[in-house]
């Protein structure tokens, strides 16, 4: 699929360290092009330059293209949303005020593809992965219903912290997942922090990241539910425990798993079903898309954040440790780079997806 022409796209949250993600991974997008950068009243008026200083985070150095960009104040919503087809957000506010300024973006017939967890659980917003629940897009029209608006809606990505076990699981539905625990190794700059900025987590670890544990158990459950009635009610299976532990990594979070099965499968049909897992994104070749989505590493010191986190371009889940279990069926070890797939990366292939199925059109 191309496009005749690249769509408009503002960034609201553009200074802070996912909106950086935005912006480096849109520098040379097929399809779409940064035109507006939004933040915080603070950085509105000067150059994006100016309003990121000393706090540009990223290895990749800033995109002459958007240095001399001139932020606006992503509260001034008519005026941000005037300039482009449609927006990511990656604001830091208060829950309620993510919940309300990103339907008031949406209100603007502007679609907002959010990474914040504000809108996750409202009923009648998708909350995707594109390889696994891209029938949920479905509700938009009930909540443009309730927004009365056209083409305005909010659509938004689950946790950075359940990329690593979620794909996997959903690889493995035939066999009936019916109990499962996990515990995270999350990297630093899920917190948007690198060590510069935090060097008290070098050569620490911290077993509490807020609010962390609900998500990363909750959210897979609303992934595999089912639209009814105009909103999505969770699935109410398989049990999900799970501990998430802070740990001295830039990027990549990893999850040591533990899985029971109601039809317990061996070993070679969990690889086979795993490796050939695939969805939507790959059919479409869309262009964030990881052409391998999951791939099973044999060796027994593998996946390794050094090694595997940038597979796939970040893209894609690295699963390793496969073995039958004393307690439970099964335990692995899963991989995935909490800020491109589990944050912006996965945002910006779920907004390719809403393009490629026709919920974002140019205006």
């Amino acid at each position: 699929m191309k496009l005749d022409k690249k769509l408009k796209v503002g960034i609201l949250g553009a200074t802070g360290m996912v909106g950086q993600r935005f912006i480096t991974l849109l520098a040379d997008h097929p399809w779409f092009e940064v035109t507006t950068l939004a933040a915080s009243p603070r950085s509105a008026g000067k150059t994006y330059e100016d309003a990121v200083g000393d706090r540009w985070k990223m290895e990749a150095p800033m995109p002459e293209s958007v240095k001399k960009m001139i932020v606006h104040n992503v509260n001034e919503v008519e005026a941000v949303a005037s300039t482009v087809d449609f927006v990511f957000s990656a604001v830091d506010m208060t829950k309620e005020e993510i919940k309300k300024i990103e339907e008031d973006y949406a209100k603007t017939e502007t679609p907002v593809v959010s990474n914040n967890s504000a809108h996750r659980w409202t009923p009648d917003v998708p909350m995707v992965v594109p390889e696994i629940n891209p029938e949920h897009y479905e509700v938009i029209k009930y909540q443009k219903e309730r927004l009365g608006t056209k083409r305005g809606f909010v659509a938004v990505k689950p946790n950075c912290s359940i990329q690593s076990y979620a794909p996997v699981l959903t690889a493995w539905k035939e066999f009936e997942p019916t109990e499962v625990v996990a515990t995270t190794y999350q990297a630093i700059s899920g917190a948007g922090k690198t060590f510069k900025d935090w060097p008290e987590m070098l050569g620490n670890i911290i077993p509490f990241i807020g609010g962390e544990e609900e998500k990363s158990e909750q959210e897979p459950l609303r992934l595999w539910g089912k639209i009814e009635d105009g909103v999505i009610k969770k699935a109410t299976s398989p049990v999900i425990t799970t501990q998430c532990i802070r740990v001295p990594v830039l990027d990549g979070h990893t999850a040591a798993v533990f899985v029971k099965f109601a039809k317990k499968p061996t070993k070679e049909q969990l690889i086979e079903a795993m490796t050939k897992f695939s969805g939507e994104p790959q059919e479409l070749d869309l262009p964030s898309a990881p052409k391998q989505f999951i791939q099973y590493l044999e060796e027994d010191n593998r996946p390794q954040v050094q090694l595997d986190v940038n597979f796939e371009k970040g893209m894609g889940i690295s699963v390793g440790r496969l073995r039958e279990d004393t307690v439970y069926d099964y335990k692995f070890v899963g991989l995935s780079h909490n800020t491109l797939r589990g944050a912006a990366g996965g945002a910006v292939l779920s907004a390719e997806l809403l393009v490629a199925k026709g919920y974002i059109e140019a205006k």
